[in-house]
């Protein structure tokens, strides 16, 4: 495993799903993962997901789930500027989501497009 928790936990669900198995259990997690799973719940990606504080681990299980990435490096993007990085991640319009880090804190594309803000891009998924 690498020191990036987002892109090992997002690899781990991509492989789950292409192995065909319908959950995952990612051992590292941190603040930022569980905010991106509630996005990910919230669009329809995964089921649901369990935190197990006492072993520091997740249960995450996947519904309809192609793709999920992290993007490296995190580029910063304004609100006018948004709409090149959708063309760019995702493979058409209304399909898939990018997780953008705020000044309000974590959501959508759609959301930072409907509230005008930018920030850094951390994710998609569709």
């Amino acid at each position: 495993m690498a020191q990036d928790t987002i892109a090992d936990a997002l690899n781990m669900i991509k492989n789950a799903k292409k192995a065909g198995k319908s959950g995952v259990s990612i051992k590292r997690v941190s603040n930022l993962l569980i905010e991106i799973l509630k996005i990910m719940k919230q669009k329809g990606a995964i089921k649901k997901y369990k935190i197990n504080s006492k072993e520091n681990e997740v249960e995450i299980t996947i519904l309809d789930l192609i793709e999920c990435k992290a993007i490296k490096p995190r580029f910063t993007t304004t609100k006018s500027m948004l709409e090149k990085y959708v063309r760019r991640y995702l493979p058409a319009r209304n399909i898939g989501t990018i997780i953008i880090s705020t000044s309000k804190g974590l959501m959508s594309h759609e959301d930072a497009l409907e509230k005008g803000l930018g920030g850094s891009l951390i994710a998609y998924f569709y």
